[in-house]
């Protein structure tokens, strides 16, 4: 059975998370905000097999070059915000100066598409296109876990008035990409509490 667990992690309080194998052999590391000591500690012993990001704000992606480098292990990031790790302008930390120094990472190893199937830790993780936060936005289904990234939150949905931020494209993929998922479907999301798709189907007042 796979196990996680949540980090928040920076100034804006941004969910990374640790999903660990049934065999407690290996791990991915989802949205790393920070290289925080505490997240690497849960890594002890663990091989490292991914970084997967679900975009590429920069409260999802400060930590992504010194895990990268101290675990050896690729990066996925879905191909329209390829450039956004390499431009502070882009990833936003250019705007929220007062919180963050400008972040900048090396290119991702490996694209993510809709549709797409990864192989990591002996699980399928399914990528789910979810713009309307950001261009690029991914959800990740792995079993009956859903890392929604900035799309779903707890009663509320990700803000779309940043660069690239498209309120009507997120609001269906929301309809038509996670609440055609089954009702019990844990969603994990990139800021506060999970909640479940049944939940948000119910009692969503943004998405109907």
């Amino acid at each position: 059975m796979l196990t996680f667990q949540r980090f928040a992690l920076g100034a804006l309080q941004t969910n990374a998370y640790v999903v660990v194998n049934s065999e407690k052999t290996g791990a991915v590391i989802i949205d790393p905000g920070t290289a925080d000591g505490a997240l690497m500690r849960k890594l002890d012993g663990l091989k490292v097999e991914a970084i997967l990001l679900t975009h590429a704000h920069f409260d999802h992606i400060g930590g992504v070059d010194a895990l990268r480098s101290k675990y050896d292990c690729p990066v996925y990031l879905h191909a329209a915000e390829k450039d956004w790790l390499t431009d502070p302008a882009k990833n936003g930390s250019l705007r929220w100066a007062e919180v963050t120094p400008p972040v900048m990472t090396r290119l991702p190893e490996h694209g993510l598409t809709d549709g797409q199937e990864l192989e990591l830790i002996g699980q399928t993780f399914h990528v789910k296109h979810t713009p309307g936060h950001s261009p690029g936005s991914v959800s990740l289904l792995v079993g009956d876990l859903l890392f929604a990234g900035d799309a779903l939150f707890r009663r509320s949905i990700g803000r779309t008035d940043l660069p690239g931020g498209n309120q009507d494209q997120l609001l269906r993929a929301i309809r038509e990409k996670l609440y055609t998922l089954p009702d019990d479907v844990l969603v994990l999301p990139g800021h506060g509490p999970e909640t479940t798709i049944g939940e948000e189907r119910r009692e969503n007042p943004y998405v109907r």
